[in-house]
């Protein structure tokens, strides 16, 4: 009985105790957290959402292992806080908190925005699929990429040429991933996949609104092509956006295979 009982107010600190294969470990931590979080929303201040966190840290190879309840401390000191336009706040804290040299958050999460039908002005929520990748480093240097898969609609110039009835069109997924240098926000990044397919997707369409849409997707062709380069020239005159990538992809509906486009580019290396 003795025995039990000093071993119970005697834990050890399993993690804090030494390894001797001398192999640091560049990302240790935890995934696929379901967390409610509070997000800064353009149009209504906040937004409530249910995210899937994966959060790391750095360990020196001195060390067995990480603390990993820590990180579910963290989450509960900034749940109801948490700016994604302010991530490099969280990260430092995570650093400090596992006394680490460099820290990663990574947020997967549901986006909703109200759009109104275009006609009847019929407001429903449709849901956009974010992610938030940032890290820091040893010096407090921070990087956020934020991504976001926008739904819009592409009807195909080349069947718009030949047909005299009409022209196959689909849904088409816009995916965004910018490196950020300054605050942009969700909105902004949906609007500029919006702005470029051949019509906008809705959550609800009245009839009239449904004449819209198809009337203004076949006086708008675009090819997979066009919806990338129409999206990398709106993000290349971004300035707050240091590095891209845009991928199309066309879920074809006369076809048994998707239409794809991919660009990338870093705007610092591009720079004279």
């Amino acid at each position: 009985m003795p025995h039990h009982k000093n071993k119970k107010h005697c834990l050890a600190d399993v993690q804090n105790s030494k390894d001797t294969r001398n192999i640091p470990i560049d990302k240790v931590g935890i995934r696929g957290l379901s967390y409610p979080i509070t997000l800064m929303d353009k149009n209504y201040h906040q937004q409530s959402t249910v995210a899937t966190i994966n959060m790391y840290v750095d360990l020196p190879h001195e060390f067995k292992g990480t603390h990993m309840s820590r990180f579910i401390e963290v989450l509960n000191q900034y749940q109801r806080t948490i700016d994604i336009h302010a991530i490099s706040e969280l990260l430092l804290y995570i650093k400090a908190k596992l006394n680490s040299k460099s820290a990663h958050v990574e947020l997967h999460f549901p986006y909703f925005i109200e759009k109104k039908a275009p006609v009847t002005q019929s407001p429903a929520l449709l849901d956009y699929n974010c992610r938030l990748v940032a890290g820091i480093d040893s010096n407090n240097i921070s990087e956020t990429t934020l991504t976001v898969d926008v739904p819009v609609t592409s009807l195909c110039p080349c069947s718009r040429e030949m047909s005299e009835h009409g022209a196959h069109n689909q849904r088409s997924i816009v995916t965004i991933s910018a490196c950020l240098n300054s605050l942009v926000w969700i909105e902004e990044l949906i609007a500029y996949a919006e702005q470029c397919g051949s019509a906008e997707v809705y959550a609800l369409l009245k009839r009239a609104d449904e004449k819209f849409v198809t009337d203004y997707a076949y006086d708008h062709p675009r090819f997979v092509e066009d919806i990338a380069r129409e999206v990398s020239v709106r993000l290349m005159n971004d300035n707050r956006i240091d590095r891209f990538s845009v991928s199309v992809e066309n879920f074809e509906s006369i076809h048994n295979h998707n239409a794809y486009a991919f660009i990338t580019r870093d705007k610092k290396k591009q720079q004279p």
